[in-house]
């Protein structure tokens, strides 16, 4: 069984599915929806606890009202017996892809865990029993201490520490402990969160992020010798500067 958990205080929210659950399908998304809200209803949970299925819960509603594809995203795509369509295709403004020959085709509200049901449904509409293979990718940044910090597009069943080595995995400096996802201003998982999601394998659909999502890795805070070090070689700057500027 794939454990969740809520990203908690004092006590955790456990959601289980069983095996295949990479990708949340709707169901799953439900079930789990019906978990928070239950424990936002329990006294059995503290406020810092209530207040992080409150977030999730929200983000889940979001999911199942929008679905998952954004601008920037991309759907992998092979349909048996079409060999002009391209195999990788950008989503657009709707959200929606548009295919040669076939036109546009809207993705607003599909999750995906439902774009290979859902294109086949369709292109069905054109052509006869066509044999689709479809998965989404979302388009992420990986920042911080890592190898090579920059935007990627991952599939959505990734683990979150795959995602860091695709980004070159971590730095020699790097803070594991205080390893966090952002949306803009907002942190997303972090804290024993965060860490529960790499000891039990989590996914990136799984922890319900969408594109523009933001990876984040800090460095370790320096000790304080290793900040003096720091604080000669800045001030040693304009010094080496002023007499690199005298000869």
């Amino acid at each position: 069984m794939v454990l969740l958990a809520a990203a908690a205080l004092s006590a955790q929210i456990p959601v289980e599915f069983g095996p295949g659950s990479a990708e949340l399908s709707r169901e799953d998304l439900t079930q789990l929806l019906q978990r928070y809200e239950e424990a936002i209803a329990s006294p059995a949970y503290s406020g810092g606890v209530k207040d992080a299925a409150r977030a999730n819960a929200e983000r889940i509603r979001e999911r199942l009202a929008l679905g998952d594809f954004r601008v920037g995203d991309r759907v992998v795509l092979s349909v048996q017996g079409e060999p002009n369509l391209p195999d990788t295709v950008l989503v657009e403004p709707g959200p929606q892809i548009s295919l040669p020959l076939f036109g546009s085709i809207s993705l607003a509200g599909v999750l995906r865990s439902e774009i290979q049901a859902h294109l086949t449904r369709e292109l069905g509409k054109i052509i006869r029993d066509p044999v689709v293979r479809a998965q989404g990718l979302m388009r992420l940044s990986i920042q911080g201490s890592v190898a090579r910090p920059g935007f990627y597009v991952v599939p959505a069943d990734m683990l979150v520490s795959d995602a860091l080595m695709i980004a070159g995995g971590p730095g020699a400096n790097a803070n594991l402990d205080d390893l966090r996802i952002e949306r803009g201003t907002t942190r997303l998982v972090q804290g024993q969160g965060m860490q529960d999601a790499l000891l039990q394998g989590r996914t990136l659909d799984q922890l319900n992020l969408q594109a523009g999502d933001q990876i984040f890795l800090p460095q370790k805070a320096a000790g304080p010798l290793g900040a003096f070090l720091r604080y000669l070689a800045v001030a040693a700057v304009p010094v080496i500067l002023g007499v690199w500027l005298a000869h």
